[in-house]
């Protein structure tokens, strides 16, 4: 048997299927596409974890079979296939409860290194006194338990698992973290650490129509001369170059900016470290069509140079068009 075949029945793929495999011309998923594995001991913060990665965009399976990983790689990348389906980064948390599994798991690393997918493992870790606390806590048997004392399960698992820490490219041992240290734990390990973890959305909106409740910050423009009583910018947007260049050189749109932009990064950054990752700043005029447009993109335009991740949106003239 070939190497293909070999690596194919390997993962439970039949003869025939690697040699399918080994003629099809289809462009490697390499490209662009990554995997992580989050694994580790149970009871030490892996369903956390995987929420915290999904919220920085990555597309998380949960309980995955290892030998499913494979055949789920080849079906996000089919045809050259993770720029059709808009899916990058693929995490999946893998429980490795028995021998079998682990050795399944092997196979499928070596698979994947062969096909050239970027591949992390992320292993958590916790003492065994901290593991039985939680499980105690929430009054579960250990998955390896079956029938004897928690401990016993704890450390079972913990030797089954001991080859796949050594081969993990991040170890977090979360004894003495909260679920919110964890979060930012996992951010700085693979984003930094600061604001630029933390995603900013900025959305124009007019006062006339009602303050949106789900702003954490909401700034009034309308001290700034109105362009609704120029008659050439009336029928105008704060999108357009003209309405843009009379709000921001009107006197005072410069200071607030300067200040503004200030205050939300020293906000960001005390942000971060407290495991909040998104940030909605609403930007508000009478009408919500001129002024508070031409501020947004400013102040996107201003976080951005600080290397921010950040959105723009502008709710009236979205509801504008949406009423045409």
């Amino acid at each position: 048997m070939d190497a293909d075949k070999a690596n194919g029945a390997a993962n439970g793929v039949s003869a025939d299927a690697a040699d399918a495999r080994a003629n099809d011309s289809r462009p490697e998923p390499a490209d662009g596409f990554e995997v992580l594995l989050i694994t580790g001991m149970s009871g030490a913060g892996r369903s956390h974890a995987a929420d915290s990665v999904e919220d920085m965009g990555w597309y998380v399976v949960d309980n995955l079979p290892p030998k499913l990983l494979v055949p789920l790689v080849d079906m996000m990348t089919q045809g050259g296939g993770h720029s059709g389906n808009g899916v990058h980064k693929l995490a999946a948390v893998i429980d490795v409860r028995s021998r079998e599994y682990f050795d399944d798991l092997s196979a499928v690393l070596s698979h994947l290194d062969d096909l050239g997918v970027k591949t992390r493992i992320l292993f958590l870790d916790a003492s065994n006194d901290v593991l039985i606390k939680r499980y105690e806590s929430v009054r579960r048997p250990h998955p390896l338990q079956r029938g004897n004392r928690l401990i016993d399960g704890i450390k079972e698992e913990r030797a089954l698992l001991m080859n796949l820490k050594e081969r993990a490219d991040m170890v977090i041992d979360t004894s003495a973290l909260s679920i919110h240290q964890l979060s930012t734990k996992l951010y700085e390990a693979m984003l930094g650490s600061g604001p630029k973890t933390v995603a900013v959305h900025i959305f124009s909106f007019g006062f006339k129509y009602g303050i949106p409740l789900d702003a954490d910050f909401v700034a009034d423009v309308r001290f700034l001369p109105n362009p609704f009583w120029v008659p050439s910018l009336r029928e105008l947007t704060g999108q357009d170059k003209p309405v843009s260049d009379y709000v921001l050189s009107s006197k005072g749109a410069a200071e607030f900016l300067d200040a503004y932009e200030h205050a939300i990064l020293v906000a960001l950054e005390g942000y971060a470290q407290e495991d909040k990752h998104f940030v909605t700043i609403a930007i508000g005029c009478t009408g919500g069509q001129h002024r508070s447009v031409a501020m947004s993109e400013a102040l996107a335009s201003r976080l951005r140079a600080h290397g921010l991740e950040v959105s723009v949106s502008a709710r009236e003239l979205q509801r504008r068009r949406l009423e045409r």
